[in-house]
Order: structure tokens, then sequence, then C-alpha cells
């Protein structure tokens, strides 16, 4: 068992050393007691529908009604359920249902595709399905045909007139669900309470698959006892979250950060406002103004693009007062805040006239009118951005973590924090860096293991117990840790020089006219790249220069690529001219999930873009 369960910050010390060991098993009954009618979630199905609050007290009665209906369903202990579904709040109440009866659950990306769906569900040997709706219901369907001895039951949460296929004598509805658990006798309420009392520590809490950017996905145990760390390490560091802040659960819930980021939450008495569709995040951010929320860096890489074209279109002297705004809030902000200390009476004065007149305006518009921190991580985001976003009083928290490592490994602290690094090691997290600059951590929050994969376990650990993270990197003086690459991501040109590709990919993403970028360039003489261009910007662009609009002759058009060139060399002024793009090719669409070119988090699989794109590629050398 870990060891430094407890907080020893008299503020955060919330429950004692026994209950921290099991802690989402009895969370909700203790949050319940304190908090009761308080609200705990917030959901609303629709875009423009109403958003419904949900109190502790029925959250709670919820978890149970589930826990009583898993065990009904004929759930032995340490079996697994699998979800797949958009963020819904039954996503929580199945999750802590199951961990009343020692399940696992294994979350599924609602966006995966049948082949993905099939191996984890049978990788990870799923009895019961949950689905979100008529996108994820039949692969269930398809997965139950081929597997009838495997799944009990599946479970589909929204009931919005899917119609089922004729055989389907397996599937039933959430509230047929819910009923089940109110009519379980009182014989399935005392085995689920001799459930709770067997749990331990160790008992796998979460199976989370992978993304598998080079190769099939591997399954993540994830341990009561690690999640029961990861809690105790963010009530140590995060002392401005409190009970009355609101978070957004913007990030799919079957990613480690968004399920370990409401985990917290839960443990910290924080409600959750829950966005079912990431499509329309601007609308619900307007709607419920959350002054926390886990984000993505692409989230802010569309409101820095959105800002900079706002700023570009105003006059002289509304340009300079925004440029005098932000040089203050840099000064104010990065140079004295950052480092605890008080600004300055002028600076202040200064700073605070330009808050009312455009820092608020700024995030009103954003929908953030109150922003408390924004935890950010899962991909390097530019320097230029963090640096914005904190001048004018949007702290970005950027962090590091794997879902192997149950999220994060290291953040920003309150104080001393540095741009261009990831921020520091959590409390009792050991960080070493090995020989070959690959990033090792040691601590409670780290996986035991893969499920049922001891080559990829043997692989994984390095002989003293420290988990390798496949991350390159290297400590600044200060302790700070500055992620440089994936180590599988570094290339070398043929001329011996090594590239870390993410770092341009992530500064191009700053650019308007830019969506996507896939950096070529291992063994061969140069750097080229696969540029998805923003065809909205485009066409704008193209429009004013009396070019064809048509998407396919655009991304073919000399001056096109010629324009979007002139882009990228204003982001490549100060690196080497061995790391500089020296040619592209503009793809008509986005790289495909469904193709393989991307995970479900976006991130580039490059062995698979440079088979996919193999002729693209190779044209770019050829003169």
């Amino acid at each position: 068992m870990p060891q430094g369960i407890e907080s020893t910050n008299a503020r955060v010390r919330l429950l004692d050393i026994k209950v921290m060991e099991n802690i989402l098993v009895e969370i909700i009954d203790r949050q319940a007691r304190k908090y009761g009618d308080r609200e705990a979630y917030r959901f609303c199905w629709r875009k423009d529908g109403e958003w419904l609050s949900t109190s502790w007290t029925e959250f709670a009665a919820q978890v149970k009604v589930a826990g009583k209906a898993l065990a009904a369903l004929g759930l032995r202990e340490k079996d697994t359920i699998a979800i797949c579904s958009p963020n819904t709040p039954q996503i929580l109440i199945t999750e802590l249902g199951a961990f009343r009866n020692r399940l696992a659950s294994i979350p599924i990306y609602a966006s995966s595709v049948t082949a993905q769906y099939d191996f984890i569900v049978n990788d990870g040997g799923a009895r019961v399905l949950f689905v979100g709706d008529k996108h994820q219901y039949p692969m269930a369907y398809d997965y139950w045909k081929k597997h009838p001895d495997q799944i009990l039951k599946i479970v589909v949460y929204k009931n919005d007139g899917l119609a089922l296929k004729d055989d389907d004598t397996v599937t039933i509805f959430w509230d047929d669900f819910v009923r089940l658990g109110m009519e379980a006798g009182e014989e399935i309420e005392k085995e689920v309470a001799a459930r709770i009392e067997r749990g331990l520590p160790e008992d796998m809490a979460t199976l989370i698959y992978t993304s598998g950017t080079t190769g099939e996905p591997k399954g993540v145990c994830i341990t009561h006892a690690n999640y029961a760390s990861c809690i105790d390490k963010h009530l140590k560091l995060l002392h401005s979250l409190s009970d009355r802040d609101l978070s957004m659960a913007f990030l799919p819930m079957s990613h480690i950060l968004e399920k370990a980021w409401c985990y917290f939450l839960i443990c910290k008495g924080c409600p959750i406002a829950v966005n079912y569709d990431p499509r329309v995040i601007q609308d619900t951010i307007h709607s419920v103004h959350p002054n926390v929320m886990c984000c993505v860096p692409r989230f802010w890489e569309k409101v820095y693009a959105a800002v900079k074209e706002k700023i570009a279109g105003m006059n002289a002297i509304e340009r300079w007062m925004v440029n005098r705004a932000i040089a203050v809030g840099k000064k104010r902000n990065l140079k004295y805040r950052r480092m605890g200390k008080q600004a300055p009476w002028l600076v202040e004065k200064q700073y605070q006239f330009w808050h009312r007149h455009i820092f608020q305006k700024l995030k009103n518009a954003i929908g953030i009118p109150n922003p408390n921190f924004f935890p950010t991580a899962g991909a390097p985001l530019s320097d230029r951005i963090v640096e914005f976003m904190r001048a004018v009083g949007i702290d970005i928290v950027i962090g590091y973590g794997l879902s192997e490592t149950t999220a994060t490994v290291t953040c920003y602290p309150d104080v001393g924090w540095e741009i261009g690094t990831v921020g520091v090691p959590m409390p009792g997290i050991k960080v070493k860096i090995d020989t070959n600059g690959e990033i090792l951590v040691k601590g409670g929050t780290v996986t035991p293991g893969y499920y049922n994969n001891p080559e990829a376990n043997a692989q994984a650990f390095t002989p003293d117990g420290y988990f390798r993270t496949g991350d390159a990197g290297h400590f600044t003086p200060s302790g700070a840790l500055v992620l440089t690459e994936r180590v599988k991501d570094l290339f070398k040109t043929s001329n011996g020089k090594y590239i870390a590709p993410q770092m341009m990919e992530s500064r191009l993403a700053e650019n308007k006219y830019i969506d996507e970028v896939a950096v070529i360039g291992d063994r061969r003489k140069f750097v080229t790249a696969l540029v998805v261009p923003n065809i909205s910007q485009l066409r704008k662009w193209a429009q004013g220069k009396g070019l064809d609009e048509d998407t396919e002759l655009l991304v073919k058009n000399p001056k096109v690529v010629e324009f979007i060139m002139s882009q990228i060399q204003e982001y490549q002024k100060d690196i080497a001219d061995y790391e500089k793009i020296k040619r592209i090719t503009l793809l008509p669409h986005h790289f495909s999930i469904m193709n393989g070119e991307v995970t479900n988090t976006m991130k580039v699989r490059r062995p698979i873009v440079a088979r996919n794109y193999a002729a693209q590629i190779e044209a770019m050398y050829a003169y």
C-alpha cells in the first residue's frame, strides 16, 4: 500500500487512512451526509435543453441502486464491465456502483471503431456492456451476437427512440436497469454490503486501454490504491480549489485525466457540470460558466487563434491598447505573481484598469467570467499561448501524466512555475531521467502492470521498479521537468541530426490557417510535413485573392501551398536550419481515427500516417 495516504495539510484533511485506501467505495455516502441537498452534478442532454441539478443525497441513492442492479445481473466480484458512451452522469453512477461490488470498469471512447471496441471488450473480458446511445449500441449488439456466452446484458443510457434489433434479447435501457436495482431484494443488498467489506486497496478499479500509437492497445490496471494516492497528492497540492467551485467535464470520461479529475472533485465536494456533446462546448461554457475545467491544448489553441483574429481586425488604437494591456499583464502575473510577490502599486493599478476594460471582456467572451484554474495536458502547448493566457488572468496549469500513472506526474506549482516546462513532480512521486533521456516514474499512483500482458510488463519497468514512460525529457536547475518528445517519435535525418516533431507541430497549432500537422523526416535528407489546413479560414483568404474555393482545388493550388509555407516560416525563425520544414503537402481532410492515423486522443500514429500517405511523402523528396 502506498505510503503517505493522509494529507498533512489541515485545510484538506478530509479522510482517515483506512477510508482513503478504498475512498471511491465509501466517499459518496460520506459526501451525502456532509453536503445533503447541495448540488453534486448538473446535466443537460441537448444543446438547447435545461440544465438539471442533482443533490449529493440523490447522487448517493443513485449509486446504491446501481450497485444493487449490477449484483442482480449476476456479476461476480472481480468481473469487469465496459462503458462506451459520451459524457453523462450515468458513467459516474455506474462506476461508483461497480466499486461497491468489487468490479472493475473498462472505459471505451465513444468515437471508437468496431475493431477497437471488439479488441478491448474481448481482452478485458467484460460481462456487461454499457453504451451511450444509438451510435454505440450497434457495436455492443454485434459483439454480443459473436460472444453470447460472455455478455450478460447490454444497457443503453439514452433512450431517445432507439429501436433495438428484432432478435435482441439482451439489451435493456437505463430505466430498466434502475428498476432492477430498486426492486432488488434484501439478499442482494446484503451481498453488496459484504462485497464492500471485502474490498481491498489492491482491487482493480479501472482497466483503461492505451491509445496504441505504436501497436495494439494495452490494458492499464488502475487500483483503488492508485486512485487513493492520486487523490491524496492533489489534495496536498491544489489548495485553491474549494467545494464552491464548479468544474466542467469536457474531456471524455474515458480519458484518464478527466476520469481521475472527476473522482478528485467528488472527494473534494466540488460539483460537476457534465458536457454531453463536445461539439457544443462553446455553447455549454456560456450556459454554465465553469471556473475549473480539464483541457487539452487544442482547446486553448482554438481560443488563442480566435483572439488573435479579433485583435487583427481592430483599428490601430485598439490594437495598441490590447498590446499595452498584455504587456502589463505579463509584468504583473509572470514577473511578480508567478513568484508569489506583490506587484508594485503602479503595476497593480494598471493591471486592474486593463482587467476591467479588456481582460474581463475576454473572459466573458470565452465563457469563463470567474476563472480559477484550468489543468491542461495530453500534448505540448505552445509557450506563447501559455504566456498569453497567464498574462490576461486565465491560469492554465500545465501538467504531464499517463494512464499508467493515474494521470498527473508533474504540474505547475502555485509559485515558481516555469513556462516551457510541465511543472514539478507531485508530492511523493519519484521522477528521474534514464541514460537515453527517457522519463522514469515511481510512486503510489503508478500502475501495478498491464492486464494479462507479462511481456509488456517486463519491458515497462526497470529492475528497481521505475515505470518507463516512453517520453524524453530533462530537468531545469530549479527541478521542473521539460518534456521534449516521445522517445519513439524522435527521428534522425540522413545527416544524423535528431528531430523532435511535436515541437514544431505544437507551434504551428497556433496558426489560424493550420488545423493539423504531421512532421516527416526519419532517415530523410531534410524535414517535410503533411498539413491539414483550416478550410474555413483558408476559403476566406482565397476569396480575397479571387481563387477557387473548392477544397480539392485549394490544397493543390501552388499559390495556396506557397501561402501556407509562408505561414510556417514565421514559426521557424529561431530554430536550426536542419530542423526547419522545407516542403509541405496540403491534405483536403483531417487525419482519420477510422483509418488508424490518429488515436482517440488525436495523437498522430506516425507509422500508419507514413504508410497511408507514402505517395505524397515520396513526392516531396522526388525533386
